[in-house]
């Protein structure tokens, strides 16, 4: 069976020997088929995605199905050719354009895998699509060197060049290997969580930050695992990392403490739910709600729409005010001041119903307005509205409640006072007297 380009040419200039044109027939005729069940699979595959309703909507797991288009087609054709050459060989026929056909359909299928692993594990950015290009030229360099039969003279080149300390042997292709094996263990561990953190997000069952940690453990579990294994199956020694492992924990304790700190304070929030992903919170002047949890930061967005990376060591050590750690329902305060001159309980009677006729404003707890004291200047009242939405924002409402209340101040001619001092002379400078 030939299983180069070169032993392919040699099979075309023997033609009439080894390749006639009924088995050049059939194998192409072969490819077409397989050409053909592949691109109704893949037209099943989109029609099942245009119906499906997590494709159609917006979010992770739709992106994870519309990408998935790309992989269908190559494994679909790269199945049906294997399984025609395999008839073919059984029955006793040539496979010279088949056996160069599968390697080009499985480096396809390889490239189109590892592309969508990437982008489902990784957000869109250049270095992800130099990634994707550095993939392609790899993949469909070792292909060429296997066709062109130069692939066994380059891998032997590259063993030669290496280094010995000791026991161990050091060399290119060893380190290709590691690169390989690793970058391709990780990549899939990364999917793999990736698939796993989308599950858990969708139980119930459990609290949304319990839920974040658990995905977070998982990761790095995962991960560890991965990188374990692709060790192990190159061949490397684990034993060596117990160094390594001793460096690390000596770096954590002088270099790294705040990192670490940082991140153990970030499963403490997670675990004791102190703060969950949409609480509103307070830290030092910093409002807002958080958006995510992260092993290092908490991302706190306030109402310009900056985003505040919040290092999680000062959410454990520093007060923190969570609006919504208990009860979703915050109370706001708008502080009102009168004359004198004007009556008192019209004037709060003005500002219930400016309050109940705001919409984000509830109506029970009922809103209420108390009299607070008497000022230098006039009367304060103040009015207490309770909201169940903090995440919309305060400022807002207050802003719209006050903007009722001046229109029917004004309607009702009821007065705002400004500070004013009157001077009383009792005596007046010698010499002025009828001045």
């Amino acid at each position: 069976m030939p299983e180069t380009l070169q032993a392919l040419i040699t099979d075309v200039g023997t033609w009439g020997e080894t390749l006639d044109p009924v088995s050049a027939g059939i194998q192409i005729a072969v490819a077409l088929l397989g050409l053909g069940l592949a691109w109704l699979v893949n037209r099943a595959w989109s029609r099942y995605l245009e119906e499906s309703p997590a494709a159609t909507q917006t979010g992770i797991a739709s992106l994870t199905l519309r990408g998935s288009k790309r992989v269908v087609f190559p494994f679909a054709m790269l199945a049906m050719v294997y399984l025609g050459r395999a008839i073919l060989d059984y029955s006793g026929r040539h496979t010279a354009l088949l056996d160069v056909l599968v390697p080009l359909l499985l480096s396809l299928a390889g490239i189109r895998l590892l592309v969508y692993l990437l982008r489902q594990a990784f957000p869109p950015s250049p270095a992800l699509r130099a990634w994707e290009q550095t993939i392609a030229i790899t993949i469909w360099s070792g292909v060429a060197l296997h066709l062109l039969g130069w692939l066994p003279p380059v891998l032997a080149a590259l063993d030669a060049v290496a280094i010995s300390t000791g026991s161990t042997r050091l060399s290119l292709l060893g380190l290709l290997k590691l690169a390989l094996s690793l970058g391709g263990s990780v990549l899939l561990a990364l999917w793999l969580s990736q698939a796993l953190e989308r599950r858990l997000m969708r139980a119930q069952y459990l609290g949304a930050g319990a839920r974040i940690g658990v995905a977070k453990v998982m990761k790095v579990v995962v991960v560890a695992l991965a990188v374990l294994i692709a060790l192990n199956a190159v061949g490397m020694d684990l034993t060596a990392f117990t160094i390594f492992g001793g460096a690390l924990g000596v770096g954590l304790g002088f270099g790294l403490q705040r990192i670490a700190s940082n991140f153990i304070s970030g499963f403490i929030l997670l675990f004791d739910r102190s703060i969950r992903p949409g609480d509103v919170i307070s830290v030092g002047q910093n409002f807002g709600w958080v958006q995510a949890l992260h092993a290092r930061y908490v991302v706190v967005r306030d109402r310009d729409g900056v985003d505040r990376l919040i290092p999680n060591e000062n959410l454990v050590t520093s007060e923190v005010i969570n609006w919504s750690y208990g009860d979703r329902n915050v109370r706001i305060k708008i502080p009102v001041q009168i004359s004198y001159a004007d009556d008192p309980e019209e004037a709060m009677q003005v500002l219930i119903e400016a309050a109940r006729n705001t919409e984000r404003a509830l109506q029970e707890p009922a809103p209420v307005a108390r009299l607070m004291g008497f000022g230098d200047n006039g009367i304060n009242l103040e009015l207490r509205v309770w909201l169940e939405d903090p995440e919309e924002g305060l400022n807002n409402v207050r802003s719209e409640i006050n903007l009722k209340i001046w229109r029917e101040f004004k309607r009702r001619g009821i007065t705002i006072p400004f500070p004013q001092r009157d001077l009383y002379l009792k005596t007046l400078p010698p010499g002025d007297g009828g001045r």
